[in-house]
């Protein structure tokens, strides 16, 4: 079961905003560097993982998690690596969703495990799901993943959308000469799934084997061309993360584009991310972060020190990122299978 936050700290109000003024009420939660893909954007292919005892265990986890919603988090993500390979996952899940001022739990996932786990994760309390999809072609996407199917991530939609999440949306990283001509089939087949769909500008994290700026995609060149196939109405709608909204007329979906590059989003950042080490990341595209696992072991028994940390790592929330493709190096040496997707 998870700890319970000492009572002093029960009836908080928000406590967590930045020296910008910004509210954090969303948190992204690691809880496996490990996948069953190796996608090319997000790892190399020869990757060496955490040691078990280096990784949070779920029973922490659900700690952490308990100790940010008491401090007015409403919004938590959980993410990996592929989270859905943690052993005995589900059980984090169930924990989590029994928090009373929790609003939304929410999963990145790359579908590989859904057909067996949507139902239960939808009776766990999960309510939104983003499925991780950069290619309709099967020969592509093994390309793209290394080792992915395609067909168990497309039933994994299918296993979903029976289980009956509120939302379901696909996630696509475009890169120039992989998949930035399927642009088009990927949001067609999300309008005739009814799901949505979000563009992620590719994110110059971690040492892969091609430079970023030769594989980068604008949103803004994406957005161009659907509103050349597709009638857009921009929305003002938000799922309390970065992206921008635009609604296919006539249609259930929506298309979002997140966009690092070419729309820099961190005056209305709201969120902080936290890796399978328990490392507290103020921002993706920083190094800033606040060491919690070594608090989370050394008082197993007192959450004050563990909030005192929380708080006080609001001062160090820096304003923004630094993406600069043309940097020669990655902007951040970390993969994003170490940060947390």
């Amino acid at each position: 079961m998870i700890e319970k936050v000492p009572n002093s700290t029960q009836n908080l109000p928000h406590q967590l905003s930045d020296q910008f003024g910004r509210k954090v009420d969303y948190i992204r939660l690691s809880i496996t560097d490990r996948c069953d893909f190796r996608c090319v954007y997000c790892m190399s292919e020869d990757m060496t993982f955490l040691p078990r005892d280096e990784v949070l265990s779920l029973e922490e986890c659900a700690r952490l998690v308990n100790v940010f919603v008491s401090l007015g988090v409403s919004k938590v993500r959980i993410t990996g690596g592929e989270p859905l390979v943690r052993k005995n996952a589900l059980w984090l899940f169930e924990e989590i969703g029994k928090l009373k001022n929790l609003k939304e739990l929410v999963l990145t996932t790359n579908g590989s495990q859904l057909e067996k786990q949507a139902q239960d994760l939808k009776n766990a309390g999960v309510k939104r799901i983003n499925i991780s999809l950069d290619s309709l072609d099967a020969t592509r996407f093994k390309n793209i993943t290394r080792t992915g199917e395609l067909d168990q991530v497309l039933r994994g939609v299918q296993a979903a959308k029976l289980a009956g999440f509120n939302s379901i949306k696909l996630n696509t990283v475009l890169m120039r000469g992989f998949n930035d001509d399927e642009i088009l089939p990927l949001v067609d087949f999300a309008i005739q799934q009814a799901v949505d769909i979000s563009f992620i500008e590719e994110m110059p994290l971690g040492d892969v084997n091609h430079t970023r700026e030769s594989t980068f995609v604008s949103n803004a060149d994406t957005l161009k061309f659907l509103q050349s196939k597709h009638p857009l109405i921009s929305s003002a709608e938000t799922t309390g993360g970065p992206a921008r909204y635009w609604r296919v007329a006539n249609t259930q979906t929506k298309i979002g584009f997140i966009s690092p590059h070419s729309h820099n989003f961190c005056e209305s950042c709201n969120r902080v991310r936290i890796t399978c080490k328990g490392e507290l990341y103020l921002c993706l595209g920083q190094e800033d972060k606040i060491e919690l696992m070594p608090l989370l072991r050394a008082h197993p028994n007192d959450d004050q020190p563990l909030i005192s940390a929380i708080l006080n790592s609001m001062a160090v929330k820096p304003k923004g990122h630094d993406f600069d493709l043309r940097r020669a190096e990655p902007s951040i040496v970390r993969f994003m299978s170490h940060t947390g997707g």
